[in-house]
């Protein structure tokens, strides 16, 4: 039988890299095969997230993001170092502008402190002014441990060392999975490329991860609904307002961080992002569509009533994805002294949402497991940042469920 693998893995994003990396460190004799449908790894929502190192501050104590962002970031920073992947530890500040935000912030500090991010602390007015002198607020959170980087570069560097140490595995690009063929001890994954033999199957997908998982025969109740993100970029004034990374206190009740500062590895700083709608799964213009695409999400009762709970916060999303003067009001709940001028279009991502059928999103990263396979079903943010995280987890669920060590 031509083309067997020990183990296949459908997915050349961060979490899929990282994965692969993982299990032939662990286990340098398997033969692993990368399949990735772009003509290079981080292509989608890797190569088009904010590139922050997240803390881990945010999330609920005890779950997988929480263990896994904080073990993961630990062990990124470390990566990044000893592989000269450009960084920067540069720390965050999480502001309060009004009263009714206090509750909430006090909840994600002492979320942080049972996550055990280290160097947290709350800071007044004064010394908000003192961390970013143009940003205004009543409150905050000073995360030191928060920093900058190109999660691209990262999944490029998980790539090269991947294939540099073991000689009988490899990345195949330009390769889309169509098929999933089971048979008694293996999976044939048919490809746009030919047809792949592996003995266990790992699946991570991003913004198609639910397609996969069941296109291999896995029953799912979850669906993925994309969302774009418009990004504005300061202009060379406006970047004089901001040094390093400016957030909001989360809105409890939707299930985005809201429009934040982020100065980027390459020195520009963008501002961003809203959270609309996509009627194209890997569409990052305002007008992409795919009827597919459309038809899929809106066919899904989750998509509905996703949209019935939060049709107030859509709406003014989607306002401004479409009004630069409604962007840059709520930017100005940050940075009052920021202007029209201070802004320029940017760049958008997709972020993958997956959805219950009562409309409600998963909180909390989900791998599916049945047989021979793993499914990298929900890994949204902060999965960048948990990437070697996940993939230490995966690894151990590998060791227990496919003899790997």
């Amino acid at each position: 039988m031509e083309n067997v693998y020990d183990l296949i893995i459908v997915g050349g994003g961060i979490v899929g890299m990282a994965t692969a990396y993982k299990i032939n460190t662990r286990n340098p004799e398997k033969k692993i095969l990368v399949l990735e449908k772009e003509s290079e790894v981080a292509a989608h929502q890797t190569g088009h997230n904010s590139g922050v190192i997240h803390s881990g501050i945010y999330y609920k104590p005890n779950s997988y993001k929480a263990k896994l962002c904080v073990e993961g970031r630990r062990e990124l920073v470390a990566f990044a170092k000893e592989h000269n992947v450009p960084h920067d530890i540069c720390g965050k500040i999480i502001v309060a502008t009004k009263p009714s935000e206090l509750e909430y912030m006090n909840k994600v500090f002492n979320n942080g402190i049972a996550n055990g991010v280290e160097g947290i602390e709350k800071i007044s007015a004064e010394k908000i002014k003192e961390i970013e002198p143009y940003c205004v607020g009543i409150e905050g959170i000073w995360v030191p441990c928060t920093g900058i980087i190109s999660f691209a570069a990262v999944t490029r560097k998980y790539r090269e060392l991947f294939e540099a140490r073991f000689s009988q595995s490899k990345v195949l690009t330009n390769c889309a999975a169509k098929a999933f063929e089971h048979h008694d001890c293996y999976t044939t994954v048919v490809t746009s490329k030919g047809s792949f033999n592996g003995k266990y199957l790992i699946t991570a997908g991003g913004l198609q991860a639910d397609r996969l998982t069941m296109g291999a025969g896995v029953k799912t109740d979850a669906r993925i609904v994309g969302f774009r993100g418009d990004y504005y970029d300061l202009t060379e004034q406006g970047k004089s307002k901001v040094k390093n990374l400016i957030y909001p206190v989360p809105n409890p009740e939707f299930p985005f961080l809201g429009v934040h500062f982020t100065r980027m590895i390459d020195g520009t700083v963008e501002c961003g992002p809203n959270a609309v709608f996509v009627f194209k799964r890997e569409g990052y213009n305002k007008t992409d569509f795919s009827l597919g695409d459309t038809i899929e999400a809106l066919k899904f009762k989750g998509t509905w009533q996703l949209f019935y709970k939060h049709w107030r916060f859509g709406l003014d999303e989607y306002q401004r994805a479409f009004s630069k003067k409604k962007f840059l009001t709520g930017l100005q709940q940050l940075i009052p002294s920021l202007t029209m001028e201070d802004l320029q279009p940017g760049r958008a991502g997709v972020r993958a949402m997956a959805i219950s059928p009562e409309g409600e999103t998963l909180d909390d990263f989900k791998i599916e497991a049945q047989g021979n396979m793993l499914h990298v079903l929900n890994a949204p943010s902060p999965a960048a940042t948990a990437s070697l995280g996940i993939g230490n987890a995966i690894a151990d669920m590998a060791a227990e469920r496919f003899s790997f060590n």
